[in-house]
């Protein structure tokens, strides 16, 4: 069973916006906080945002994020989106939704602890 799907992916000009998808499993967005990772090729993976299922409480990595994504929460449906605006080509990646503990241990959250999607690619030209 997939616990995680994720959706949005696209290719899109510097400047341009999107927005993902991560729709959750009744089990996993029982998790104390669903966010996003992301990971280019050759990089090391980034954490990126993250909100909490219950609380709503929000914490951006502020040096991947600079005030250009915003992470919101759909509780009726257990879905995470994630609006990326003013998008760089530093942000091409493959972007991940993960479930688990809040930060700032989600931060360090990897497979096979938490719940975790397959991915989906976002990909910036300049």
């Amino acid at each position: 069973q997939e616990h995680l799907v994720e959706s949005g992916e696209g290719s899109v000009e510097t400047g341009g916006s999107l927005r993902l998808a991560c729709t959750a499993s009744r089990v996993a967005y029982s998790s104390d906080c669903v966010g996003w990772f992301r990971q280019a090729p050759g990089k090391a993976r980034e954490g990126v945002a993250s909100i909490s299922t219950a609380g709503g409480r929000i914490v951006y990595a502020e040096y991947v994020v600079k005030g250009r994504f915003t992470i919101t929460q759909d509780n009726a449906n257990n879905t995470v989106y994630l609006q990326m605006n003013n998008l760089e080509p530093e942000d091409t990646a493959m972007y991940r939704c993960a479930a688990g503990p809040c930060p700032p241990q989600f931060w360090h959250l990897r497979p096979p602890s938490g719940y975790w999607g397959q991915g989906t690619q976002v990909t910036v030209s300049s």
